[in-house]
């Protein structure tokens, strides 16, 4: 399947599309009444204008699970760091060595959030709202529901606070049938939580993008 964005053809092999996440530039663009991604959060895969999160799973997936080295190039992390995370059962293995659409959600979730959150925090977050990481049945969410809701969060928000991200949430799970009392209330607290850090790690390497540039100008034009 050669995946442009359109629908995946039958029969076809993935082939996908994606920059190495040394050269991802991911900015944050606010309009009017929304926030615009240029990437899917946690992948080195572009968003053009406002693509919908999960149609460009069905492309990855339309051939079924991905293996190891796929899964590296689509999030921008080494192998051994996605094996690690297994090993300390923060995900579940793959199954005959393919990684299923709601592993790579879970995974996507981890990388999106650890260049601002300690991977304690992170753990304890996910756990927050699933309780044991290693058992399903008692999820209030699946991975890959919950990593849509997030994007939709994140797109959905016209200004990146914490109170414009909580009403985000709460327009995005208007529908949500929680399982469990208090399931609603977890899932937008734990969104808006997602948003804010998502969106801090971002701003930090624009912050350090403009320092290396400032400092690059003072090396080029020294003061006389």
């Amino acid at each position: 399947m050669l995946y442009t964005g359109n629908k995946p053809t039958a029969g076809a092999q993935p082939c996908f599309f994606f920059k190495r996440a040394k050269d991802r530039k991911e900015t944050l663009v606010f309009r009017e009444n929304a926030m615009k991604l240029t990437y899917l959060p946690g992948t080195t895969l572009p968003l053009k204008d406002q693509d919908d999160c999960k149609h460009l799973l069905d492309g990855i997936f339309a051939a079924g699970g991905l293996v190891l080295s796929q899964v590296t190039l689509l999030l921008g992390v080494e192998g051994y760091s996605i094996q690690n995370w297994i090993k300390r059962k923060f995900v579940s293995p793959p199954v005959a060595k393919k990684y299923s659409r709601g592993q790579f959600c879970r995974l996507a979730i981890i990388n999106l959030l650890k260049d601002s959150l300690s991977i304690s925090e992170i753990i304890g977050l996910l756990s927050y709202v699933n309780g044991q990481l290693d058992d399903e049945r008692d999820d209030i969410v699946d991975d890959e529901s919950f990593y849509e809701y997030f994007v939709m969060t994140m797109q959905a928000s016209p200004r990146r606070t914490a109170e414009c991200y909580e009403e985000a949430a709460q327009r995005v799970l208007a529908d949500y049938q929680e399982p469990i009392e208090g399931g609603k209330d977890r899932l937008i607290s734990a969104l808006t939580v997602m948003c804010i850090a998502y969106s801090s790690s971002i701003l930090q390497r624009q912050a350090k993008e403009r320092i290396r540039i400032i400092q690059g100008s003072a090396v080029n034009n020294p003061v006389m």
